[in-house]
């Protein structure tokens, strides 16, 4: 898989026009960009449709960006799988593309994926235990049960809870391009 740092992708930027596409959630997405990327959420990305639209570019490169590089490199292994060539990793996504002072849009702040998966699995392990503590002890198998599947998160670097709260109506975008955060 090619990467690209996003200095070596700024310079380039300066240069001429590049396609970036970011796979982040359209909250995330419309909390803070670089200055010329497009939104494409990793759990709607097409590769056939991304194919199709690269046809007459087809020889530039598509770089593919996200918050920390976990979820971009998913997506680039996804079109490569699909035949779209010429696909790059961005080293570091947004975060590094921030602190490095490169060119962003900044919108609507909201609570990020990350800590709303901290405070729902915090808020499931305390319920279970307050939950086994006063009602019945069985409750605490929910404390397990998130425990496990934290477990399961850290090992496979995939979090299921993440991906449910990445469809909830407050991470989401409508049409208008208003957000419901």
């Amino acid at each position: 898989m090619q990467s690209i740092d996003v200095k070596r992708l700024a310079d380039r930027a300066a240069d001429r026009e590049v396609e970036l596409i970011d796979v982040r959630t359209p909250v995330e997405y419309r909390q803070v960009h670089a200055a010329y990327a497009r939104n494409l959420p990793l759990d709607s990305l097409d590769p056939q449709a991304v194919a199709t639209s690269r046809q007459r570019n087809s020889d530039e490169p598509l770089y593919v960006i996200c918050q920390g590089g976990n979820r971009s490199s998913k997506a680039v292994q996804k079109l490569i799988e699909a035949g779209v060539e010429h696909v790059v990793n961005v080293d570091g996504g947004t975060s590094a593309w921030v602190d490095a002072g490169l060119p962003v849009v900044r919108g609507k702040q909201a609570i990020s994926l990350e800590r709303q998966v901290r405070i729902a699995a915090g808020s499931l392990v305390l319920l279970g235990a307050i939950l086994s503590f006063f009602v019945h002890p069985y409750f605490i198998g929910l404390s397990a049960f998130v425990g496990a599947g934290l477990m399961f998160a850290g090992i496979t670097d995939t979090c299921g809870m993440g991906m449910m709260l990445a469809k909830m109506p407050w991470n989401r975008c409508g049409d208008s391009g208003s957000c419901s955060v």
